[in-house]
């Protein structure tokens, strides 16, 4: 009998759908209005931020805080990491921003410290950090070497919803930060995503770029006052300030995510207690079990053969899909980035991602298996069994 153990099960529930339902019998307004402003409330309450803007995906949240941090701070290089999802590079690409390439670490999967402060120079406009797969990337030295030599960090936290570092929840570090929403993730509005900070110019460049760069968007009447003294001639509803982007989302996916947020707190230890069991009953001469798992809230069961041994993947491999054990090989975005051909050859960059050893032994032989609070403690320990049979 197989495990039948799928990516994410059943994370938009009866109760979210009977939310929208609800909603819907009073003939509202469905494109962006009230649920939105209130979701995006709630969000900076349960993070502890000052402000977010919610948007209809975590990619898009990329995309514009680049853009966004190129308008602000101008031509140069954003320190990324090789481990991380393609549109965290590829927003720093369509900014006009070049990216520098980083390992990752083995004890949480996310960028070297070491690699990171030596990547900066006079170039560098930020750090875009990710928490990967719901590990805290962070360290108090870091966030303090950053801070002296006045460099902004971006945390993507699209994958880590719950993660802290000293008990304060990752995406209240940065300068900025990026959720997504997507199904399968910790919490979803079925598509979604968020921008937060505590920055109020960088939040109102945000709002406009959100809609098409129209300074209507913005909520401080400094910034409209001052624009529309500069363009006399234009109609004042429509003032394109930047050049931005429909990104915008809608009141069905604010409603949900509402609902969703009251159990995201719940779910996580649920998730959490799931990583600790995983861990417990993985063989940890076959597999890489020494995580830092202080603060973490893992997305996903992480699963990282020691050697580089192709046989024994090959076997992990096909016992997985013998078993209807979905899994993802490369970990976070299919692992080394700079193997993959956008890089490679629409932008002709040879990074030799061998020069990247960490990130590309878990391309080759790191894979991620399914982790959702609905996931049976009994289901974790037969998982184990059959990943520690292989030989």
């Amino acid at each position: 009998m197989s495990l039948d153990l799928p990516l994410m099960h059943n994370n938009i529930t009866r109760e979210d759908l009977d939310s929208v339902i609800d909603f819907l019998k009073d003939e509202p307004i469905l494109t962006q209005s009230k649920n939105v402003r209130a979701f995006e409330e709630e969000w900076s309450k349960w993070l502890d931020v000052k402000y977010s803007v919610f948007l209809n995906s975590g990619s898009s949240a990329n995309i514009l805080t680049m853009a966004a941090l190129r308008y602000l701070k101008g031509e140069g290089e954003v320190i990324v990491p090789t481990l991380t999802w393609v549109s965290d590079i590829t927003s720093v690409l369509y900014a006009g921003l070049k990216p520098v390439f980083v390992d990752a670490n083995m004890k949480h999967l996310g960028m070297d410290e070491k690699q990171i402060l030596a990547a900066i120079t006079p170039k560098t406009k930020a750090v875009f950090l990710t928490h990967v797969l719901g590990f805290n990337g962070l360290s108090d030295n870091l966030l303090k070497e950053l801070k002296a030599r006045n460099i902004p960090l971006i945390e993507d936290v699209c994958k880590s919803h719950g993660a802290t570092h000293n008990g304060k929840r990752v995406g209240s570090f940065g300068f900025a930060s990026n959720f997504s929403f997507y199904y399968a993730h910790h919490m979803s509005t079925i598509e979604g995503g968020v921008v937060c900070t505590d920055d109020e110019e960088f939040y109102q460049v945000i709002r406009m770029l959100r809609s098409h760069g129209m300074l209507r968007e913005s909520t401080s009447d400094s910034i409209k006052a001052d624009v529309k003294r500069k363009y006399p001639d234009l109609n004042p509803d429509f003032i394109f300030t930047y050049p931005g982007f429909n990104m915008r989302s809608t009141e069905l996916n604010a409603v949900i995510g509402l609902n969703q947020l009251k159990r995201l707190d719940s779910n996580n230890e649920k998730r959490r207690e799931n990583f600790r069991t995983f861990l417990k009953n993985l063989d940890p001469k076959k597999f890489h079990t020494d995580y830092i798992e202080e603060g973490s809230c893992n997305y996903a069961l992480t699963l990282l053969l020691k050697e580089k041994n192709t046989d024994r993947r090959d076997r992990l491999e096909m016992i997985m899909r013998d078993n209807k054990v979905e899994f993802r090989r490369g970990m976070s975005g299919g692992g080394n980035q700079v193997r993959q051909p956008y890089l490679r050859d629409f932008y002709g960059m040879n990074l030799e991602p061998e020069r990247f050893p960490n990130t590309d032994h878990i391309h080759f032989y790191g894979y991620y298996v399914g982790n959702y609070p609905g996931l049976e403690k009994s289901k974790i320990e037969k998982l184990c069994q059959l990943l520690n049979s292989i030989e």
